[in-house]
């Protein structure tokens, strides 16, 4: 057992800025039932680095089950969940701006300090008594057998010992979300211990895995996570498919193999949503009132757009070994490896438990992520016929795309970006996505017809025809070719009369 010594009477105080506002209630609640009780955990290690603590972590000398519901009950019917049967852990949801995201309880089984040598790393095995709570500050004792604070202070990410992370193998990428999150270095025990352990990730629960994978590209150093991931085995046993990206050359317009080209593309999404975005070249990138809270928003298994963008880029040119071929000429080609790796994607996201959401909004902005720069010939900007195509297939992604758009040509030029032709490409992107957003935009503007007049007219049946023909119409008023429903029922008519249904 790793333990490094315990610090005696290391006396610290939480500041209740950093704690979540209901810590001084939970130890009102536990004193008033004479339940001895701990924050744990991340709650400790966060409030001694100065992060804000989202959740919280306790640790009672009684039933978390029983204690847990009734909690859920005092605090006013949030949701109670029970984690772990055999853990004895639970779990209280807690709704509400002023409140944590949830609260975890878990039984002490025998005493504190042997409960906290069997978390996952030193900087997590931390605790302080609940019953020292004063106005949500939190004053006492520092419990800390492994050396948790000291690792803090190094800027370390340390296992408790070899077994923990043997016992559950999700705590491989834990440490690496942890060490991204943090800026930290993995301890190299830790890490050889986690490159030994990494094929287990095939056989945990899928659903874990995810998450901790999306917690890394939450943070807003995704690609360092990437490549930490990479560097322990992790990144390729939780997604195989990219193993054969490694290596892939590309066209001489790209600076790096495909598998590089990926991940720098995750680097340029943070680059974008990062504190430099003022900087060249992201100053030229076009931005859009109320942009941060529509990346903020919800897409699938609790995570955001922007989140759901770095996936996106890690995997939008996945399917490019398999379609890569060599023509006489030397001249590489990928093509069809836009829907290629819509497949590939439906498969990867459904084998890690994504939600049907989640895994259609990925694969529609890879199936769509070279569209934008195919809609006209370079240094021109798209008809109004090409700008209703793009937002009648790329639907509720097709803002995200545009950035997708942006990372991947960023991650394709590298050091190589020249300076006239960002400057066009941040000028068609900025075209396409006003074009969107107007009060006039094409795919908003109400029909002329919907499908029952094209078939009352005509006597026509239900059938993909008419939703054929519908489109042709659609295309011709955004294009400004119609204005009129009588002109749109002519326009249908010359079509039928010439044996076409607008395909």
């Amino acid at each position: 057992m790793n333990q490094a010594p315990a610090i005696p009477h290391a006396i610290v105080t939480l500041d209740a800025r950093r704690l979540p506002p209901t810590v001084g209630m939970l130890a009102a609640f536990f004193r008033g039932r004479g339940i001895t009780a701990y924050l744990v955990g991340g709650g400790v290690r966060d409030a001694l680095t100065g992060w804000d603590a989202d959740d919280i972590d306790i640790a009672i000398d009684a039933d978390a089950a029983r204690v847990g519901r009734e909690l859920a009950d005092a605090l006013g019917g949030h949701h109670y969940v029970r984690l772990h049967e055999d853990w004895q852990i639970a779990r209280v949801a807690l709704k509400g701006e002023e409140a944590a995201g949830y609260i975890d309880i878990t039984t002490i089984q025998s005493a504190i300090e042997r409960d906290l040598l069997m978390r996952d790393f030193t900087i997590n095995a931390m605790a302080l008594p609940l019953d020292a709570a004063s106005g949500g500050d939190i004053r006492g004792e520092l419990l800390d057998p492994c050396g948790g604070a000291q690792d803090l202070e190094d800027g370390v990410v340390r296992m408790t010992s070899p077994a923990v992370l043997e016992q559950d193998c999700v705590r491989l990428m834990r440490g690496v979300r942890l060490a991204s999150r943090l800026g930290f270095a993995i301890e190299p025990d830790t890490a050889s211990a986690i490159r030994r352990n990494a094929v287990c990730l095939a056989t945990a629960p899928q659903e874990r895995v995810r998450d901790e994978l999306m917690r890394i590209l939450q943070t807003p150093n995704a690609r360092d996570g990437v490549r930490m991931l990479d560097d322990l085995g992790l990144l390729c046993s939780v997604m195989p498919e990219l193993a054969i990206a490694k290596g892939v050359a590309q066209p001489k317009e790209h600076y790096w193999d495909v598998f590089n080209h990926l991940v720098e593309a995750v680097g340029w999404v943070d680059a974008m949503f990062g504190k430099r975005a003022d900087v060249y070249p992201l100053s030229l990138v076009p931005r859009f009132e109320g942009m941060d809270d529509y990346f903020g928003g919800d897409v699938s298994d609790g995570f955001d757009r922007l989140t759901f963008l770095k996936l996106t880029a890690l995997l939008h040119d996945i399917a490019k070994p398999a379609t890569k071929t060599v023509e006489a000429s030397g001249r590489i080609r990928f093509l069809g490896h836009h829907t290629e790796g819509e497949d590939t994607v439906r498969q990867t996201l459904t084998r890690l438990r994504f939600g049907n959401r989640g895994v259609e909004h990925v694969a529609r902005m890879v199936r769509r992520h070279l569209q934008p720069t195919q809609m006209a010939q370079k240094g021109e900007m798209p008809t109004a016929r090409a700008l209703y195509r793009y937002y009648r297939n790329a639907g509720d992604v097709a803002p995200d795309t545009l950035y997708l758009n942006i990372a991947d040509y960023l991650a394709a030029r590298g050091p190589m970006l020249g300076h006239d032709d960002w400057a066009y490409h941040c000028a068609l992107i900025r075209h396409i996505l006003e074009a969107g957003r107007a009060e006039d935009a094409p795919q908003s503007v109400p029909a002329l017809v919907n499908g029952y007049d094209i078939m009352d007219r005509f006597a026509l049946a239900p059938s993909p025809a008419v939703g054929r023909l519908l489109r042709m119409v659609r295309e011709a008023q955004a294009s400004g070719e119609v204005t009129t429903r009588a002109q749109a029922l002519d326009l249908v008519s010359s079509s039928l009369e010439r044996g076409g249904d607008g395909a």
